[in-house]
């Protein structure tokens, strides 16, 4: 009993000093109350009362493989007693391996990378890139994204954590968004929002197309509602993209290595960019790290230029050895196959809720990768809280989320969607676990709603 209370004490030791000193992301720090976390393993996490959660959100979408791999803890062991760090001049094992297996799993001839310590670091050096190789200065990004939290990055992001931000770097422009349940279009047939590349080719009209250097797009787009695009999206996009030169860049920090039930989600259409940044998934967040991927043709150009980027934890040989560690377990595991035979088993679940849930408007996702969109009414999609809501507007979410925090269910949410994406080596005992209690919870959204 002892044990028991000397933890709980330190759990909210733990709470106390974060709430004093530490400043929290995305967040109003007086309402801050979070949880002080023990451990985890696989598809759990745990606080200092010894209550269990499943983690129905892989925490920002990015512990793929679970918490607590052992695999992935030896690597950086073993690498922490051989070299922690080194300069990014120097070469390291872990490194060049990385960098290799990167060659390896990703699709078509993407085959160079510059390792980051996240998402919003490659995709900043994604756009330098591609206004170097291009000469043109312009980007075109969608409003429905979240890019990162960098200056750069958060002007290409269109979700309104933007605008404190703002002005941001110059030069990019806004595309709408393939959003089917909300087409800003209202989604004629055909839809050139929806189709892609007609309303591309009309933006590249009024921007001129050899001003822009870039498009820049989550394959699927996570945060904002898990928006999977219709078939043939992506290929218009790639197509336009070829035709006037410019560079497609493929944002899969949150989509990739899995989470789509694909390697990567380009490859759910067959498309190939010419750059690829990841994050996340790459390791499940055990060390910082991210990359960017470049294709031969701009890996061929770049090698007798000056690359002016640079970053001191560039591949760093921790975050790297945790890498490669986590490759080959979704390799050897097969975790990636794993994920795309439960799509079909998410899909079914949750459009099971659907049916008994007058707040859930929409299902959507692939693989381990799903999103509820919560309306007030199903006839006229009025979404359940406001976009960009705040404070007491987002009351009705908030409660559904505690809802399914005390039952022992963590879930990420983004105003009126609900983010259903736990690590992808989840059971179907865990699932219907998970799906049991959102059950539950999905209540108060109906009580709400009523």
């Amino acid at each position: 009993m002892a044990t028991v209370e000397a933890n709980s004490e330190l759990g909210q030791q733990i709470v106390e000093d974060a709430k004093r000193y530490v400043l929290y992301s995305w967040s109003v720090q007086d309402a801050i109350n979070p949880i002080a976390v023990a451990g985890g393993e696989g598809r759990y996490f745990w606080d200092y009362d010894g209550k269990r959660y499943l983690d129905f959100a892989s925490q920002l979408v990015n512990v793929s493989i679970g918490h607590g791999h052992p695999k992935v803890i030896a690597a950086i062991k073993e690498q922490a007693e051989k070299l922690c760090t080194i300069g990014p001049p120097m070469a390291s094992e872990s490194r060049s391996t990385l960098g290799r297996l990167l060659a390896e799993v990703t699709p078509g001839n993407l085959s160079m990378s510059f390792f980051t310590n996240g998402g919003a670091e490659a995709n900043e050096n994604a756009i330098r890139l591609a206004r170097w190789y291009t000469g043109r200065h312009k980007v075109i990004a969608r409003y429905r994204s979240y890019h990162g939290a960098t200056a750069g990055a958060i002007t290409l992001t269109g979700d309104p954590r933007r605008w404190p931000a703002e002005p941001g770097i110059p030069g990019v422009v806004r595309m709408l968004d393939p959003y089917t349940y909300r087409c800003p279009a209202g989604h004629p047939d055909p839809c050139p929002v929806c189709t892609g590349g007609p309303h591309l080719e009309e933006l590249l009209q009024y921007e001129g197309p050899e001003q822009v250097a870039a498009v820049i797009l989550e394959t699927v787009v996570g945060t904002n509602g898990i928006i999977v695009p219709p078939d043939g999206y992506l290929q218009s996009i790639r197509e336009v993209c070829h035709r006037y030169g410019i560079v497609l860049i493929c944002d899969e920090v949150m989509a990739g290595f899995g989470r789509t039930g694909k390697w990567f989600a380009c490859e759910n259409w067959d498309v190939v960019p010419d750059i690829l940044t990841v994050a996340k998934g790459i390791n499940s967040g055990y060390v910082p790290l991210g990359a960017m991927i470049v294709s031969d043709e701009i890996a061929g150009w770049v090698r007798d230029k000056y690359f002016a980027g640079g970053l001191t934890y560039s591949g760093h040989p921790l975050a790297c050895a945790s890498a490669v560690a986590s490759i080959e377990a979704l390799q050897e595991e097969g975790i990636v196959e794993h994920a795309a035979e439960m799509g079909p088993q998410f899909e079914e679940r949750l459009r099971g809720l659907a049916d008994r849930h007058p707040s859930i408007g929409d299902v959507r996702g692939l693989g381990c990768f799903w999103g509820l969109e919560l309306v007030k009414d199903c006839e006229t999609r009025e979404p359940l809280v406001p976009f960009n809501a705040t404070g007491k507007d987002l009351a009705p979410v908030a409660q559904l989320a505690k809802a399914a925090l005390d039952r022992g269910l963590y879930l990420m949410t983004h105003w009126n969607v609900v983010m259903v994406c736990p690590p992808l080596n989840i059971t179907i005992e865990e699932l219907d676990e998970g799906i049991s209690i959102l059950d539950e919870a999905l209540s108060v959204a109906d009580e709400l709603v009523g």
